[in-house]
Formats: structure tokens, sequence, C-alpha cells
């Protein structure tokens, strides 16, 4: 039996760690097979990738390239990772997928969301999510949650890049509300964790 693919998207301090953590440790207790991964990363070649695209000393990065790279991570992380754990049955959950690319390199990075919608077919090999959770937070509220820690290439863009990346993870959840929560992120942690468990007992059919 095939597993079901959860993801979880928001701008940078919307506390989506926190919340995998949480869901992580509910799944565990109820002795659910499980897999918490991310993106950018997942595999050791992937998080190689990781660690080229988030590198401070690489400003010069076109956005073309960064899209690529993205996109090679993802391949890797969808094929060795994500696609033979759900085939095994599991849950696996993880931080980012390919919404973010149309957030990130698509909105604010301006790029053509033809060539994003071609690439991702081909480096998810047509796996897309069950569930797709937003947290979701104005973006000066999100990056001043993350003020006080060292910050990666792509946490040190302005204010208005990240404006733009949570104005369209919203424009998507919209379009797509069939697999789509859009949780607002102020509310408290326990709270946020509450509505999640509601949707993941929906998805698994345990709400009755």
């Amino acid at each position: 039996m095939s597993g079901k693919f959860i993801t979880l998207e928001g701008i940078e301090g919307s506390g989506k760690s926190t919340q995998i953590k949480l869901l992580s440790r509910y799944l565990s207790d109820r002795n659910i097979a499980h897999l918490c991964t991310r993106e950018p990363g997942g595999t050791p070649i992937a998080e190689a990738i990781r660690a080229l695209l988030l590198d401070i000393k690489n400003q010069e990065m076109l956005p073309e390239t960064e899209l690529l790279l993205y996109s090679a991570a993802r391949a890797q992380h969808s094929g060795e990772l994500i696609i033979p754990a759900l085939n095994e049955g599991k849950i696996v959950i993880s931080d980012r997928y390919y919404d973010s690319t149309y957030a990130y390199q698509g909105a604010a990075r301006e790029l053509d969301f033809g060539v994003i919608d071609t690439l991702t077919e081909f480096v998810c090999y047509g796996k897309r999510p069950d569930l797709t959770i937003l947290l979701d937070l104005p973006a000066e509220i999100g990056l001043g949650r993350i003020s006080s820690r060292e910050q990666d290439r792509l946490e040190q863009e302005a204010l208005s890049f990240h404006q733009k990346v949570r104005e369209q993870f919203l424009i998507i959840a919209k379009k797509q509300q069939s697999r789509y929560l859009v949780i607002d992120a102020q509310k408290s942690e326990e709270a946020i964790h509450f509505e999640i468990i509601k949707a993941l007992k929906v998805l698994l059919g345990e709400d009755k």
C-alpha cells in the first residue's frame, strides 16, 4: 500500500521545523511508520547541492542556475528517498517541496512558470503531495523571528522578496484547495499542531 505524502510550506520563520517535530512525535507515539525530510536536501547528493545553494558566498548565483540546482536536488530527493518510502507505505513529511520553487524562483525571482511546470513534472516523476500545510504569516513577522540567527543566502533577501514568496504561496493555496490547508502561523504551537493532526486524521480516514 502506498504511503501518504505531506509537505509543509511557508516563508522563513513560519515554524515549519517545529511543527514537523511535533507531528513526528505524534506519529512515533502511535507507531506509525514515517520519514521526515527537507528541501533542498534529504539525501547526501541533495544536501551537497543545498550547501551550494544557501552559501552566502554565492551571491553571484543567477536565478536560472538557482532554479536548476533546486530541480537537481529535488530529482535526487524524490527518486532516492521520497518515492521509495511512499512505496513502502510510510508517511513522508517534507519541509518544502515544489511549491517553494513556484514561490521563490517563480514569483520572487520572476522566472517563467511554464519552465518550472516542465521541470517539476520531470524531477518529481509525477509525484504530488497528498496534503500541503501552509503556515502563513506576514513576511516582516517571519523575518523578525529569524533575525537573531545566522542567515543563509535566501533568508538575507529583502523584505519585498519574502512578501512576493508569501503572496505566491497564498495564490497556489487558493487554486489548489483540495490539497492545501492554510494555517495562521501566528497562532500558538499547540493550536497549529491541533489543526495539523485534524487534517492528518482526515487524510488517513480516521475522522469518522
